[in-house]
């Protein structure tokens, strides 16, 4: 007899972008669970010219380049191929939140240099040593928050941060299939990989946010339920460790909200532990 997967039956909804779904969507199956991908924010690249590109022209001038996304580090890789400037070859250390991010820069053939051992923002300026007088370079989405910038100048950085890439929070696309979703009741599970995810989510069910009553939302970490907070909902899942593998580990350990769903609404919902 076939053992059974331990997300069978369960219904997720992916929040993150199409082309960085495909693994997570995999390891769901794998578990059993039905994946719906939709995505509730773009991802748009630079303009050829701007910022990114004139800074990726004068690297050798930085001592570090501190990437906190796996979107920031495609996007840094790309421009540099369009512009032809080897980023194996060039002065700067690079330093990054976590191991998607590292694992973009590797297969570039940059060597990444410090990744913390939390893969928060504020743990790399606490880890990065002897950055007093350095200069940096922290290219980063045009809507991320400034504190990374402020710690790394508290401690004597000297800082250019500059916007790599363009995030479109709730694009308005997503809106029909979001509610198509919801009104369906075809989703027990909600699976948020960032803080603009929420945000977009948020913003496309505008007034019918409701329908997340009786949803497991699951959080990548502590700055992604934070918005969750913020947006008048509980996460009831939040990985310790700050990775879509650990997101995924937290969500088998989690206990269940399996909820009976009606169109228009939550019939009942009560607590089933997942084994």
């Amino acid at each position: 007899m076939t053992a059974r997967r331990p997300l069978a039956g369960r219904s997720v909804l992916v929040t993150r972008p199409r082309a960085q779904s495909r693994a997570l969507c995999e390891r769901l199956r794998g578990l059993g669970a039905r994946a719906v991908v939709v995505p509730t924010i773009e991802i748009m690249p630079p303009a050829p010219g701007g910022p990114l590109d004139q800074a990726l022209r004068r690297l050798k001038q930085y001592d570090w380049v501190i990437v906190t996304s796996a979107n920031g580090a495609r996007t840094c890789v790309a421009r540099a191929r369009a512009l032809h400037v080897d980023l194996r070859r060039v002065r700067p250390r690079w330093a990054v939140i976590g191991p998607a991010t590292a694992a973009v820069l590797r297969r570039a053939g940059i060597d990444v240099a410090m990744t913390p051992s939390r893969y928060l923002t504020k743990a790399i300026a606490a880890t990065l040593t002897k950055i007093n007088g350095r200069r940096v370079l922290l290219p980063r989405a045009d809507i991320a928050p400034p504190e990374l910038s402020k710690a790394l100048r508290r401690r004597g950085a000297i800082v250019d941060e500059i916007a790599a890439y363009r995030t479109v929070v709730g694009p308005p696309r997503a809106a029909p299939r979001i509610r198509r979703v919801f009104e369906s009741g075809s989703v027990d599970t909600v699976l948020f990989t960032s803080a603009s995810t929420v945000r977009g989510l948020i913003r496309l069910l505008g007034k019918g946010r409701g329908a997340l009553d009786g949803v497991t939302i699951a959080c990548i970490g502590p700055v992604t339920a934070d918005a969750v907070v913020e947006a008048g909902l509980r996460p009831a899942v939040v990985a310790r460790e700050h990775t879509v593998e650990g997101l995924i580990n937290a969500l088998l350990m989690a206990p269940r909200a399996h909820t009976i769903r009606r169109k228009g609404g939550t019939e009942h919902a009560k607590n089933r532990a997942t084994r």
